[in-house]
């Protein structure tokens, strides 16, 4: 006869197999309902201006977040806007300001966390025309290489030259790329100047160090000189329509991006370079660490739109755009801080 005990055995066996069986759906049902798919297109993952939105990624944050998030790297903000507008992404991670330009044409967008403060955009003559282009006005008749046509490198260029007397028309716009093919253009010659963003800028000024930079945004006192006011860059924004229809991933985007910046500014620039993909830091680790210490003043602290902010977007591009101008666009709808606020409330990470 078989002692009570070793009947039980099997039982305890089958019943352990049962529940480990049932656990591990469980986990796998619940991480498959967390992990919800958004597809992020970014304007040019090379460009320093963007570095929160790519190391979110290699820190896990978006995964801690619940999300499954795909980057798509694009040559400017013009061809991410177009990728989220025609439905092959959910949400753009490029410059603020095309909400505002969009919103003239009755498209709504809304950004809704920020990560750069300042914009960072620098206007930088090529090498081999130091001598005879001086400054902006030098600019009639020139080619100028923006990211790509209708980006925010190419709506700053249009406003300097406004700005500064200048008719846009009279200057042949051309796309170079923001990373080693705006680099080469510069080089080569292919263009007089053009409108970059670190690390292009350092990686030029190591190899020419009497480059000639025409205007520069990368910190707040040259930003307030050129603008009159701070004026937002990099945010994640996406159509009013995806966002009310995606509350739990926008929340969960922003939360990644909060957590990101915070890592930022409670580490090193080396700390941080040993994160980034290699491809992106390229073989000279100097010069991008150097390009790397020159932005870290430009990524926001809190992730909120500054309202003054915003209004000084509109104000430049109603300088060179008049279908902004008459517009009456009310720039208040065009981002909200909504989902930073609700952050601070959970987490109070947010200053």
């Amino acid at each position: 006869m078989v002692p009570p005990a070793e009947r039980r055995k099997p039982m305890k066996n089958t019943i352990a197999r049962l529940a480990g069986a049932l656990l591990a759906l469980t986990l796998t049902t619940s991480l498959a309902a967390a992990q919800s798919k958004v597809t992020v297109a970014v304007g040019g993952g090379a460009c320093l201006c963007y570095l929160p939105t790519v190391l979110a990624k290699q820190l896990g944050e978006y995964e801690k977040a619940g999300l499954n998030v795909d980057l798509v790297d694009l040559k400017g903000g013009s061809d991410a806007l177009k990728a989220v507008l025609g439905g092959s992404a959910d949400v753009v991670s490029g410059y603020f300001d095309h909400c505002v330009n969009l919103a003239a044409k009755k498209q709504e967008l809304q950004a809704f966390v920020v990560y750069d403060r300042y914009p960072g955009l620098v206007l930088v003559v090529a090498p081999s025309h130091t001598a005879d282009i001086k400054s902006i006005k030098d600019l009639a008749g020139k080619k100028v290489g923006v990211s790509a046509p209708g980006s925010s490198t190419d709506f700053f260029l249009k406003y300097l030259l406004k700005k500064n007397g200048l008719d846009p028309a009279g200057t042949a716009v051309i796309g170079v790329g923001l990373g080693a093919t705006a680099v080469a253009a510069m080089e080569q010659g292919q263009i007089d100047a053009a409108v970059m963003l670190d690390p292009s800028v350092t990686v030029l000024q190591g190899s020419h160090k009497d480059l000639r930079i025409l205007s520069d945004t990368r910190t707040q006192k040259d930003t307030i000189e050129t603008f009159g006011g701070e004026y937002p860059g990099g945010a994640l924004y996406s159509t009013v329509a995806w966002i009310n229809g995606h509350e739990k991933e926008t929340q969960a985007l922003t939360n990644a991006m909060l957590a990101t910046i915070a890592w930022i500014h409670s580490h090193s620039p080396e700390e941080i370079m040993a994160k980034m993909p290699e491809e992106m830091v390229g073989k000279n680790k100097d010069l991008y660490l150097a390009a790397l210490k020159n932005t870290i003043p430009m990524f926001s602290e809190t992730g909120k739109m500054d309202p003054k902010g915003a209004d000084a977007v509109l104000a430049v591009f109603s300088v060179g755009s008049p279908e902004v101008a008459n517009a009456k666009i009310d720039v208040s709808k065009t981002f909200t801080n909504k989902f930073v606020e609700q952050a601070k409330k959970t987490t109070g990470s947010v200053k």
